[in-house]
């Protein structure tokens, strides 16, 4: 399935952009550096026929990831897979705006917001566009907490200063505080 964005070349901030729907007073402020797009599948939906409120997590996931493998232009690392080093998801806080349904497509907006030490947070924003099911609409608004981790030590470590910059070149702004 397409991404709505061309894939980048250069190192200059990415293009920003907000997927249009109607004005809602519960959504996010601001644009968005990085948007991918997800079919609802199926099994995604309970037997209300609605998404099921796990899925969203899901969906922030594949965002976050597809964030970090556009940003640094590299395979996601997992730690299973033989990474020393990585990231952990340490808090996320979805809330639901309206009901996805089966066969939509959604459009995942991602944004780093600020940098820290050992951490970084990120911003997810989920629209549903127009479709013969429903109207544009929110779908839901996140916020997470990612930590850079020592898998064989078992902490957390500082963020890579490789990653911090490459993040702030790609949001095209200064995020570490």
């Amino acid at each position: 399935m397409p991404n709505p964005q061309p894939p980048r070349s250069g190192t200059g901030p990415a293009p920003r952009a907000r997927a249009d729907v109607p004005a809602d007073p519960r959504d996010l402020e601001g644009d968005f550096a990085h948007a991918h797009s997800i079919e609802v599948r199926f099994n995604d939906t309970d037997a209300m026929g609605h998404v099921n409120n796990a899925a969203y997590l899901t969906y922030a996931e594949i965002g976050r990831a597809a964030y970090v493998v556009e940003v640094t232009g590299e395979p996601f690392q997992i730690g299973i897979h033989g990474a020393e080093e990585g990231m952990i998801l340490a808090e996320i806080r979805m809330t639901d705006r309206s009901a996805a349904l089966y066969g939509e497509i959604l459009l995942v907006e991602t944004r780093v917001e600020r940098i820290g030490r050992t951490s970084f947070s990120m911003v997810h924003r989920l629209t549903a566009q127009a479709s013969r099911y429903a109207p544009a609409r929110l779908i839901a608004v996140a916020d997470s907490v990612l930590v850079s981790y020592d898998y064989s030590a078992e902490r957390p470590i500082p963020v890579p200063a490789s990653l911090a910059d490459a993040i702030e070149a790609y949001e095209g702004r200064r995020l570490r505080s």
